[in-house]
């Protein structure tokens, strides 16, 4: 069945920089926001803007994003002529092979998307924080007639060299793309999300698989060489909240963002709701000696201490006395009585003991140097009154390691 756009989710990146909360998922699997997973946002924003076929390009540790995904229903995305699609690596005549780089992922589901014959092709990145409607992005392509448009936002100057910047004329088609210029001479920062006219896109996919200098990627290579040959460009502004998470702090940021009126991520609106499959789960609790302030509170948490400016996932437990504030707490953690967590991510089904101590707020620290976020990856013990470093992060299988 032919399809206007269809839409490829890269979702196979390692996540390396979320060091041990990414030891054995994929990134996009990872817990956000009490009852989310983060690809559940692009997943969302696919359906809420009207696109109902979707390919999910896996390649680390996919078993948990898979199960997950399953058949798409949470998204509406379990439909007969389309719905979500995973599409990990797989061996061919001419022999198997990762997927080298972005580019090279879509190059080897070239037949997947032909099958849906589509004008239009959306290529998403399944480790961001947004909300955005694909069919505004959509139109923009089309009115302007462009081969490629890139999504970009305003980032304060300062931080533009660690972004790909793009320069754009009156009109807002792109003459220049810079990979974290020294010098930017633009505060347009590419969001890593694109659409193409597939027929072009199509072209460019296969030769750049020919040139064995190749990265294979699209910041690097692709979008390059059409602007080298003068394939006509259009940018997209975005003025939204956007936020990528690879990393620990980001991740840790973002959570809170979401207790901080004015941030611009609101996942109380109604309009452009944010699916996701959560386990049938009882209402949660509040003890009468509970203290409960400015907190998100998931299904089925259990709550006789103290929470505090923290995002406390789905079947929690804070015991009598604990101290929870300004963290991140997973799926499944408990946090017995006495125990104090401050300024951490704490990994989903972790056990914090009696009168122990994770992380320390930044006024505090003996050094403000190697202060940090404190991490507990999924799986991870702290025995009755053992501490855990600010900084510091520890993960099921290994010892402490400074973050």
């Amino acid at each position: 069945m032919k399809k206007e756009c269809v839409a490829m989710l890269l979702a196979g990146g390692q996540g390396s920089r979320l060091y041990v909360l990414t030891e054995n998922m994929a990134k996009p699997a990872v817990s956000f926001g009490g009852k989310f997973r983060i690809i559940d946002f692009p997943l969302s924003n696919c359906t809420n803007s009207g696109i109902d076929t979707v390919g999910v390009l896996t390649q680390y540790r996919p078993l948990e994003l898979n199960s997950y995904i399953g058949n798409g229903q949470p998204w509406e995305l379990d439909r007969l002529a389309g719905g979500v699609h995973i599409l990990p690596p797989y061996q061919s005549a001419d022999g198997a092979t990762w997927y080298k780089g972005t580019a090279n992922a879509i190059y080897q589901n070239i037949g997947f998307v032909d099958m849906y014959d589509p004008e239009y092709v959306a290529v998403l990145s399944g480790d961001h924080i947004y909300k955005m409607d694909y069919a505004a992005m959509l139109r923009r392509h089309k009115d302007c007639g462009a081969d490629c448009t890139i999504s970009v936002m305003e980032v304060p100057w300062h931080e533009a060299g660690r972004f790909g910047i793009m320069n754009v004329d009156e009109r807002d088609f792109i003459t220049e793309f810079e990979e974290k210029p020294k010098e930017p001479k633009s505060n347009l920062a590419s969001m890593g999300i694109y659409i193409f006219t597939w027929r072009k896109l199509r072209r460019y996919l296969i030769e750049d698989e020919a040139d064995p200098d190749s990265d294979n990627d699209f910041g690097k290579n692709v979008i390059p060489a059409m602007l080298r040959a003068g394939e006509k460009m259009a940018a997209y502004r975005f003025e939204g909240y956007w936020k990528d998470v690879g990393t620990l702090d980001s991740l840790w940021d973002a959570n809170m963002d979401m207790l901080l009126p004015g941030s611009g991520l609101n996942l109380l609106d109604r309009s452009w709701p944010i699916f996701g499959r959560t386990p049938s789960c009882p209402p949660a609790f509040v003890g009468t000696n509970a203290d409960v302030g400015n907190s998100v509170v998931a299904k089925g948490c259990r709550i006789l201490g103290e929470v505090k400016n923290t995002v406390l996932s789905y079947n929690t437990t804070v015991g009598e006395g604990a101290s929870v504030c300004y963290s991140v707490v997973m799926p499944g953690a408990v946090i017995e009585s006495g125990a104090r967590v401050e300024y951490a991510i704490v990994g989903e089904n972790c056990h914090i003991g009696k009168d122990a101590a994770v992380g320390l707020p930044p006024e505090c620290a003996e050094d403000p140097d190697k202060w940090g976020i404190a991490v507990l990856g999924p799986g991870s013990v702290v025995a009755k009154g053992e501490v855990v470093a600010a900084g510091t992060m520890r993960s099921k299988n290994h010892r402490e390691v400074k973050a």
